[in-house]
């Protein structure tokens, strides 16, 4: 008894230290990214910029990539588009940064983690500002779709990602009792990402966040249409990395257009793409040809059905959010509602009460409910979709109201529009609405197709129950 005596105070010890340090946060220390070049009150005098709009029938330009505020059509920079050649340069660089921090603990990667989720608690209004100037949301929108998304990703990560990681133990099968086998997850090496332009901040920081806590490097190539916040975001993610002692050019945030997506999906160990059907197939049909992993998030015309016994009032408030956040410009987003016969009426006159509450202008105003058009031939496409709709027997129930849009800016915003009537020999029931694949004749242009503003109400449920 005298000889375990000592040993049990000293696993009590032990477990009293360890729920201790449990319990105790670890340091985190503060990190500061400059912005004085991208906030500058000069780039929002109009006297100061070059209002760029993109003329119609007229290729693009294919040398640099030019960035302006939808909200205002306000000049913010351009940034150069890269070719083959200087995208593998930069494949080339996070290769070997990735063979070092592929040898980084656990340990380190959190500290990344846990550097850039107080930076960005710290800093919310700054990057849901440059969101909003880059893409046209308002502020609400661009703290549920861009911070919060992050910020949940990051703590899972925290929580659950070493968890993940370690190697899985398996049964070998009654003929290899003998025998032990077991799964083990290594780095891949480079991963690739091409994103879209409607959450600039969590579709940079997503991939990102993933591939380097799992011993990955990153090269992300950025929409055309939300290059300049993309690039501004590259600095966090840089300050992080330098601030655990992270290996230079682990991460890169590439600009261009077709070209620069092509050579790096033909460069990378791994390719995520986030956008349209159409170009993921494309994407997939190229990464075959090196058979790399592909994960494809794409978009879809996702349906709402809204049965007869639901809690209607809190229903058409999920209803409209749904349809309308950050302009219907949401790869999440409803774009059609399937009503059960013996609520519709009353399911939309309720929506029409709201939708005529809402008001569209500058998000960064603060008087708006809902901001800009990322591109302008969005707003024409979903006119030319909505003539369709009317021209087949649709109607519009209710449209909402504009603000002071400014001169410039007005074909960049479309109004909350709900049609009902609906059917599906009318184009709008069919097609995701967004950014044609062929506005550019770019094949690996990464896009969101989304319908923004519109909700399609449509009695068909009420069938489907009858039948």
């Amino acid at each position: 008894m005298a000889f375990w005596w000592p040993l049990l105070v000293l696993a009590a010890a032990y477990a009293l230290c360890r729920v201790l340090l449990f319990l105790i946060p670890p340091t985190v220390p503060s990190m500061e990214v400059d912005a004085s070049d991208v906030m500058e009150e000069v780039n929002q005098n109009k006297e100061d910029s070059f209002i760029y709009v993109p003329r119609k029938g007229k290729a693009a330009q294919t040398d640099m990539v030019r960035c302006y505020e939808p909200a205002t059509m306000k000049y913010l920079g351009y940034f150069p588009a890269l070719t083959p050649d200087e995208v593998q340069e930069h494949v080339a660089q996070a290769r070997k940064a990735q063979e070092v921090w592929a040898k980084s603990s656990f340990k380190q990667r959190r500290q990344f983690l846990r550097i850039l989720l107080k930076y960005i608690l710290e800093h919310q209004d700054l990057i849901c500002e440059i969101s909003s100037r880059d893409t046209g949301k308002t502020m609400v929108d661009a703290s549920l779709g861009e911070i919060m998304t992050t910020c949940e990703k990051i703590h899972w990560l925290l929580d659950e990602g070493e968890k993940w990681l370690k190697p899985e133990y398996r049964s070998c099968g009654r003929s290899m009792l003998h025998k032990s086998a077991k799964v083990e997850f290594h780095p891949l090496g480079v991963i690739g990402a091409i994103v879209s332009w409607n959450y600039p901040f969590h579709n940079v920081f997503n991939p990102m966040l993933a591939a380097v806590f799992s011993g990955n490097a990153a090269v992300i190539k950025v929409s055309e249409h939300a290059s300049w916040s993309g690039c501004f975001y590259s600095r966090i993610i840089q300050a992080a990395l330098l601030a655990v002692g992270a290996p230079d050019n682990l991460v890169h945030i590439v600009t261009g257009f077709a070209e620069t997506g092509q050579a790096l999906v033909s460069s990378v160990d791994k390719i995520i793409f986030v956008g349209s059907p159409g170009v993921g197939r494309m994407i997939m049909q190229k990464a075959s040809e090196t058979l790399i992993p592909v994960t494809l998030e794409l978009g879809g015309k996702d349906a709402f059905i809204v049965c007869e016994d639901v809690d209607l009032p809190n229903v058409v408030q999920v209803a409209v959010r749904a349809a309308l956040q950050s302009s219907g410009q949401n790869c999440a987003g409803a774009e059609r509602f399937y009503v059960h016969k013996d609520i519709y009426p009353t399911f939309v006159s309720r929506v029409v009460k709201i939708i005529k509450s809402i008001s569209v202008g500058p998000p960064l105003s603060g008087r708006y409910d809902m901001g800009a058009i990322c591109m302008i031939e969005h707003s024409e496409r979903l006119q030319n979709l909505v003539n369709d709709a009317l021209d087949k027997g649709a109607e519009i129930a209710v449209r909402g109201s504009f603000g002071n849009l400014g001169e410039d800016a007005v074909d960049q915003f479309f109004p909350p529009t709900v049609l009902v009537n609906v059917n599906h020999t009318m184009k709008i029931m069919q097609e995701e609405v967004g950014c044609s694949e062929s506005m550019y004749d770019l094949g690996f242009v990464p896009m969101m197709l989304a319908l923004p503003l519109l909700l399609l109400i449509n009695r068909h449920l009420g069938r489907f129950y009858q039948s």
